[in-house]
């Protein structure tokens, strides 16, 4: 059982940058793949990045070049670094781990606009 709490949004101007953190409980957080989704008003929830217990990572194609997903094993975290942010990043940003089952955080709400 994994529960995660997630957090780090808020309102920011296009261009500027926000650090998502989810802290994860549990003692074998190193094997959960790690991830960040998104879901924007009307929408489908999507993939925004994932990253395995060993690095390896993966992103979604708009947000390739301006966001890095990381973590640390050993504080049980992964944070979302997002940079050059446009309006169209505007969603409720929900941490995600993986290993035989979801698990999801309570979202945080990210707003991008001028």
């Amino acid at each position: 059982q994994v529960q995660l709490v997630d957090s780090g949004g808020g309102l920011v101007q296009p261009g500027g940058s926000l650090r998502l953190s989810c802290a994860a409980s549990g003692s074998t957080f190193s094997v959960y793949t790690m991830g960040w989704y998104r879901q924007a008003p009307g929408k489908q929830r999507e993939l925004v990045a994932t990253i395995t217990g060993g690095g390896i990572t993966n992103y979604a194609f708009p947000v390739k070049g301006r966001f890095t997903i990381s973590r640390d094993n050993a504080k049980n975290t992964v944070s979302l670094q997002m940079n050059s942010l446009k309006p169209e990043d505007t969603a409720v940003y929900y941490c995600y781990a993986a290993y035989i089952r979801a698990y999801w955080g309570q979202g945080t709400q990210v707003t991008v606009s001028s």
